[in-house]
């Protein structure tokens, strides 16, 4: 049942007007969005000790708190302290616990942001933060620095810089709109921010990072679906972090978007006393399939400040994913990535199944632990690429195909370049070198 009565009994002490309709208005939701200690007391029925309160206090004070009464109304009473949904939504004193690695922009996404708005770190996509609004406020949110800083949010103008980079860019092919949530503006201003992305040429894919399917479902409302297919192709990444968190609601809310043609995604974070269990995660993926949403990433928690407590080692991901590959579906299985603190980007962290190899043959090792083999070719004739395409035998249809400049590994493994070596800024050796 969508509106049951523990749902009624929040709604009611908020507002005495309210009615199945009202629950299930996303502007309702957003306007009585907990903010304060008193609030969340009364309507968990819980009383913390003034101790706490002082503190907690002191942590929404650096990090303010705003929670749907909607996602509220998931959360288990009988053991607030272990409860997913409690520990991710409300404030907690160790939000103040920051350690020496912690950092306000651990991604350098302003540092790598041209133009207000923009974050240009892979060749060929933006980040374009087009919203600082969010339905609530997550305490495992990466972009804290940002939260409640209504002089952080972009206006027409502002948003319009960000159209004309990429508008001048042409090696840019694919925008991911995020905030902020980007499904918090009006339906007529997303339109229009997709209706003039839409109008550049090189700009194949617009992709939306949204948590509304997790936290105010009812945002996805039929004239948001029927917008969002006149502009395909969108793609849109969700963000589940517990099985708990699919319900009736997010299913619908999932439903409408699948329905409408868009592809569905989900990023989870691993996160520490929410989800680091393999048993949890693996009953995640599994309801986000049966939903028609593809597990796309399972992301290392960043060194963002406030987040120590969340943090796992890098051995617990590895774990689950080990759980996963092998014992499900490969398209259940998400990739296991640390966003790199310095504005490295995404490094897949996955099992190593390759053991050794020779020049005939590879040894693998499945999932159950089986050893085995792979011949090689006994005869390869390699194309030598020397970017002549012009008369190259393989069928290259110029017309689709871009070029550009490789980077990286990438740029060490390809024929036409002669690069040998890949030497970090400042190293010694070079360094020396110079002076003699």
């Amino acid at each position: 049942m969508i509106f049951n009565k523990h749902q009624q009994d929040i709604a009611e002490k908020m507002d005495l007007n309210v009615s199945k309709s009202n629950w299930k208005d996303w502007k309702w939701q957003i306007k009585h969005c907990v903010k304060s200690i008193d609030l969340l007391e009364s309507l968990l029925e819980i009383k913390l000790p003034f101790e706490q309160r002082v503190l907690l206090k002191k942590t929404m004070d650096k990090f303010p708190m705003s929670i749907t009464p909607y996602y509220l109304s998931l959360i288990n009473t009988d053991d607030l302290e272990h409860d997913p949904i409690f520990r991710q939504s409300v404030a907690s004193v160790r939000e103040l616990e920051f350690s020496n690695d912690d950092m306000k922009d651990p991604l350098h996404e302003d540092k790598d942001s041209p133009v207000p708005g923009i974050t240009h770190r892979y060749p060929d996509r933006v980040l374009f933060l087009v919203s600082n609004r969010c339905a609530m406020y997550c305490r495992h949110c990466t972009r804290k620095r940002k939260v409640g800083d209504v002089d952080s949010i972009p206006g027409k103008q502002e948003i319009l810089a960000g159209i004309d980079y990429i508008r001048n860019n042409p090696e840019i092919r694919d925008v991911l709109l995020s905030g902020g949530d980007p499904l918090l503006l009006s339906t007529s201003y997303l339109d229009w921010i997709l209706t003039e992305l839409e109008k550049i040429e090189h700009v194949e894919v617009i992709r939306i990072g949204t948590r509304t399917p997790v936290v105010l479902p009812y945002r996805i409302t039929d004239a948001m679906t029927n917008m969002l297919k006149r502009h395909h192709p969108i793609w849109i990444n969700t963000h589940f972090n517990h099985p708990r968190e699919v319900t009736a609601s997010a299913r619908d809310a999932l439903t409408k978007l699948a329905n409408a043609g868009i592809p569905l995604g989900n990023q989870t974070v691993l996160l520490a006393g929410v989800n680091d269990c393999p048993r949890i995660m693996r009953s995640l993926v599994h309801k986000l399939v049966l939903n028609r949403v593809r597990p796309y990433y399972l992301y290392q928690c960043d060194l963002s400040e406030g987040l120590t407590h969340f943090r796992t080692p890098v051995g617990k991901g590895i774990e689950i994913i080990e759980s996963l590959i092998g014992h499900t579906s490969g398209f259940c299985v998400p990739t296991y990535v640390i966003d790199a603190p310095g504005g490295g980007g995404k490094i897949p962290v996955m099992p190593n199944y390759l053991i050794s190899w020779s020049t005939n043959k590879v040894i693998l090792r499945n999932y159950e632990g089986v050893i085995t083999t792979y011949k090689e070719p006994l005869s390869y004739e390699q194309t030598f690429c020397d970017r002549n395409c012009d008369e190259c035998n393989l069928q290259l249809p110029l017309e689709d195909a871009a070029e550009y400049r490789a980077v990286g590994i990438e740029k060490l493994l390809a024929d036409y370049d002669n690069t040998i070596a890949i030497v970090p800024e400042n190293n010694d050796r070079t360094e020396r070198r110079k002076a003699s």
